[in-house]
């Protein structure tokens, strides 16, 4: 489609960010509503990020997502926050006002939420979790789970001083499991999520044995290249249900798509497919 003059910009921050799949996603959605905007990539390194972050709603556009790169530095660079950016310690979408002022939000905890139940149909919300890892993304998962009301949430992570700082900070119905006692863990759970980085390409696969999981668990990796991670591959074979991750990065995307271009996205097979070549179709 043609770009004119009066287009609606927005992109992606990040150090590096040639690997971001936001461009391919938002485009996408921009081509089918027929939309004049853009969505660009905007390399931008760490001491950088708070000045051009400031110089960009001057430049015309009306939002970004950011990397993991710079989400914590987000978090303390905005204007406003909403409550699941705090409760995360994160900010993954900013939306520049007309006065320049910056609102940011998480919408991690929304897209895993999002996912999960368009994948999982019936899914006891109310059931046990364990949760592989204790970094932002574990943090997000955790908040998820939380407001669907699981009972109970085991926060299984290689340093265990991580894992109780994640518990310290968000409180409720989370316990810490020492790494040791991982497989134990599993027994009973409702659904087990990898929010590691093991499993991804390039990356050794995550070291749990599933011997004493319920084959009627959900297993979750946020994970989304390779598209079948290990993990993935080992609950399918033994009956489990899965989810692979780029449903959460595409649910993700529709908050501040919404904000920036003005139209509610949906997340639909085509899109998804259209991403998922841009992984050349892994």
């Amino acid at each position: 489609m043609t770009i004119s003059g009066n287009a609606r910009l927005a992109g992606v921050m990040g150090w590096p960010v040639g690997h971001s799949l936001s461009p391919r996603l938002h485009n996408y959605w921009l081509d089918l509503h027929g939309i004049d905007g853009a969505f660009v990539p905007l390399p931008v390194a760490p001491e950088h990020f708070a000045q051009a972050l400031r110089i960009l709603p001057r430049r015309g556009f009306r939002g970004v997502t950011v990397t993991v790169a710079h989400q914590a530095a987000a978090l303390q660079a905005v204007d406003r926050v909403d409550e699941p950016a705090r409760r995360i310690g994160a900010v993954n979408t900013i939306i520049m006002n007309e006065d320049c002022t910056l609102f940011g939000s998480n919408s991690d905890a929304y897209g895993f939420r999002a996912h999960l139940l368009a994948s999982i149909a019936g899914y006891d919300t109310s059931s046990p979790a364990v949760v592989i890892g204790a970094g932002g993304a574990a943090r997000a998962v955790a908040v998820a789970l939380a407001d669907m009301g699981a009972r109970e949430i085991r926060i299984v992570n290689r340093t265990l001083a991580r894992a109780e700082e994640l518990a310290l900070a968000l409180g409720g119905a989370i316990r810490v499991v020492d790494w040791s006692g991982r497989g134990r863990a599993l027994e009973d759970t409702g659904i087990l999520v990898n929010t590691t980085t093991q499993g991804m390409s390039g990356q050794k696969p995550l070291d749990l044995d599933l011997a004493t999981l319920d084959r009627r668990a959900v297993v979750y990796d946020i994970v989304y290249n390779p598209i079948e991670t290990p993990l993935i591959r080992a609950a399918r074979a033994r009956g489990n249900p899965t989810v692979d991750g780029l449903g959460m990065l595409l649910h993700q995307a529709e908050a501040g798509f919404a904000a920036w271009f003005g139209v509610r996205p949906e997340v639909t097979e085509d899109l998804r497919a259209h991403v998922l070549a841009g992984l050349g179709g892994r």
